[in-house]
């Protein structure tokens, strides 16, 4: 069986997808929607053909198209996922999922009733320090995790302007001052993509902006704005806790890593800086930054970034990392662009085989309602002086979930560590 699957949206990251969901051979046809035709004609130029185009998205969704994939603007995918759902059409959705506890819930629940496949495209599940961490959980090493912590830190300084610009046309102000709470789907995702555990409870807070340029106004932004600092603490089901930042004014090399986390559990930890990464027991300190290591998959000068800021175009090259499962990956990805440290493969992969095979995938609707609804929530609370609120969880997902990646085989720590210690003797002599 093959699909086909229909692009809302040919931005940066929609015309970067295209190329991946044309390669897929689970992806017969590739159709098109953008208000500006132009981006369309841009991403055919670099070799990507569409066997259709249509002005708006509802002539898509009245079309024979099987799947959508969302990249409109990352306010309005809660409206346009349910109005793909019901037309009776699978679904991936850049991220957050929606910005109303309402729309995740109706997602949910239309996903229930037709089986269709949902999945939000959260890059922090595939990003390999993640990956690496849910691996090390999976076999049991760190014990109960009590607390964890996931950073979304980029400045805006560092291409956020631009990106704003390119998405917001002229009122590109009312827009760049998006809430950061409502896009918290990098640093929860990075922490409940690893630990199977979900937010009961939340107190957040935010700091006003300083910069004056307008962007966070409160008078100028669509809503209603002026945090570009805030910060989250979760009760979690086990009864510890995780922590979020989403920081937009931070002197930090973001272009370097994006997002960043910390697992303590009872019996050993994980610790990712910006240069270094450890996994620790109680008597040993392992690195482990070779394991989450990638290489660029193509060039920063490549013209299909020529719409991408310089500072945001480490984004879209990263590789895979020897962490990641790449056996499972097509061979018609071999020689595709990537990004988000390896993602983006792993992302279109767990779809198009969620869709041929009949199954949700990892990040399904309740997942996604997991890593989009804490950061709604959390939102509120910091609009009501970081008062501490509950979260409705929705549950687990009622449908066959599909993991690709269960197969894969444990580490052998004690090996890693031998090896560690050989090359510090080595150094020695």
């Amino acid at each position: 069986m093959t699909f086909s699957l229909g692009i809302v949206g040919i931005g940066q990251f929609g015309s970067h997808f295209a190329e991946l969901f044309a390669a897929h051979p689970e992806i017969d046809a590739l159709y098109a929607v953008d208000s500006t035709p132009e981006r369309i004609d841009a991403v055919e130029a670099r070799g990507v053909s569409f066997d259709r185009r249509f002005d708006t998205i509802e002539e898509l969704l009245a079309s024979d198209v099987d799947a959508v994939a969302i990249f409109t603007q990352r306010w309005t995918h809660g409206e346009h996922a349910l109005m793909a759902l019901r037309a009776g059409k699978h679904v991936y959705s850049a991220v957050p999922m929606a910005i109303e506890e309402d729309e995740i819930r109706q997602i949910t629940e239309e996903v229930e009733r037709t089986g269709l496949v949902y999945m939000m495209g959260e890059t922090s599940q595939y990003n390999a320090a993640v990956v690496l961490a849910r691996r090390l959980y999976r076999q049991g090493v760190f014990g109960e995790v009590f607390y964890a912590e996931g950073d979304y830190v980029h400045d805006m300084d560092l291409g956020f302007y631009d990106a704003y610009k390119y998405s917001g046309g002229e009122q590109w102000k009312s827009t760049a001052s998006y809430p950061p709470l409502l896009y918290p789907t990098h640093s929860i995702g990075g922490i409940l993509g690893v630990i199977p555990n979900h937010a009961v409870s939340v107190s957040a807070i935010g700091r006003p902006d300083t910069r004056g340029d307008g962007v966070f106004d409160k008078d100028v932004s669509m809503f209603g704005n002026d945090v570009s600092n805030a910060f989250a603490l979760f009760e979690m089901d086990n009864g510890g806790a995780f922590h979020t930042n989403e920081l937009r004014r931070v002197g930090y090399p973001s272009h370097k890593r994006e997002s960043r986390f910390r697992f303590f559990g009872e019996d050993s930890s994980f610790e990712e800086t910006i240069e270094v990464t450890y996994w620790h027991d109680k008597e040993r300190v392992l690195e482990v930054t070779d394991l989450i290591s990638t290489d660029a998959t193509m060039s920063l000068d490549d013209p299909r970034l020529a719409d991408v800021s310089p500072a945001l175009r480490d984004a879209f090259v990263a590789g895979a990392a020897s962490a990641h499962n790449q056996a499972r990956l097509p061979k018609e990805f071999q020689g595709k662009p990537n990004g988000h440290e390896g993602a983006h493969h792993f992302l279109v992969d767990d779809f198009a085989r969620a869709v041929v095979d009949g199954m949700q995938p990892m990040v399904n609707a309740w997942q996604a309602a997991r890593y989009t609804l804490p950061g709604v929530i959390a939102h509120q609370s910091m609009n009501r002086g970081g008062e501490r609120l509950p979260i409705n969880d929705l549950g687990d997902c009622p449908l066959p979930v599909q993991d690709l990646d269960a197969d894969q085989e444990p580490l052998d720590l004690d090996a890693l560590f031998a090896e560690q210690e050989a090359r510090k003797g080595t150094v020695a002599e």
